[in-house]
């Protein structure tokens, strides 16, 4: 069984279709790519699996349950968490804050046990803050965790911003344009823990990215939208030689002479 499903999805805006009857599925363990150009349904398929959006037709189904009636925040407590591709971080608050934001879905103690502080909310919060430490290990950052956000870099934001996501300790992790706006050196890194997130933590991921050679080199497995439909779906492999997608996106003889991305 497929971790992620998506059957017939439809999404539409007034008159205006976001999404077109979409269906793909995505194994557990492995990155899945969602390319296409510029207003092709990508961010708004995110929106969909992730809460945010309410499909007009089609089904989600998440480890074998459909999610659709449920609210973004029981999603994230599924196991699905999500960074954005505009940073929604909260610049005034440290690195450490805000990667601790990421961890309220799995908070339990009660609000009796928060008013005793010296009981199973203090022991929670130790456990929480041991999982948020490892997680600014891994993501390099140790040096500016006591920085407030909003004097960082661009780079580092982002980072940050898949530190909150990962502070969810999500079974599948929702990727919009991670590397959108970074220099060279910001992308290999960035793409560096993208691929340490997959080997050592087995999440899944879902990955909207514009650098083709990233997208490429990265995912197993690749759905392409145009003008709300899914056109193709595949392995790298057989979406870089697919006609359909030559023309609407690669452009022509695997140029980049297709629409813009």
């Amino acid at each position: 069984m497929a971790l992620l499903e998506v059957d017939r999805l439809s999404l539409q805006f007034g008159g205006v279709a976001a999404l077109s009857e979409v269906s793909f599925h995505v194994e557990k363990g492995e990155i899945f790519a969602l390319i296409g150009p510029n207003g092709a349904g990508k961010t708004s398929m995110l929106n969909c699996i992730s809460g945010l959006y309410k499909p007009t037709s089609g089904t989600i189904r998440f480890q074998g349950e459909p999610i659709l009636a449920l609210p973004p925040y029981k999603r994230a407590e599924k196991g699905i968490a999500r960074a954005f591709q505009n940073i929604e971080l909260f610049k005034h608050m440290t690195v450490l804050d805000n990667i601790m934001l990421g961890r309220h879905v799995r908070m339990r103690a009660g609000l009796l046990s928060c008013g005793f502080y010296w009981g199973k909310a203090q022991q929670e919060e130790i456990e929480h803050r041991r999982a948020v430490e490892e997680i600014i290990s891994f993501l390099e950052i140790e040096s500016i965790r006591h920085k407030p956000v909003g004097t960082l870099s661009y780079g580092l934001q982002k980072r940050v911003e898949v530190g909150r996501a990962l502070a969810l300790s999500p079974e599948m992790l929702l990727l919009d344009e991670p590397m959108a706006g970074m220099n060279s050196e910001e992308k290999e890194d960035m793409a560096r823990f993208i691929l340490d997130i997959h080997e050592e933590r087995g999440t899944t991921m879902i990955l909207i990215e514009h650098d083709m050679g990233v997208v490429m080199e990265l995912s197993q497995h690749i759905a392409v939208l145009d003008f709300g439909k899914c056109i193709a779906f595949g392995t790298p492999e057989q979406i870089q030689t697919d006609p359909q997608v030559i023309e609407a996106y690669l452009g022509q003889e695997g140029t980049k002479e297709g629409r813009s991305a």
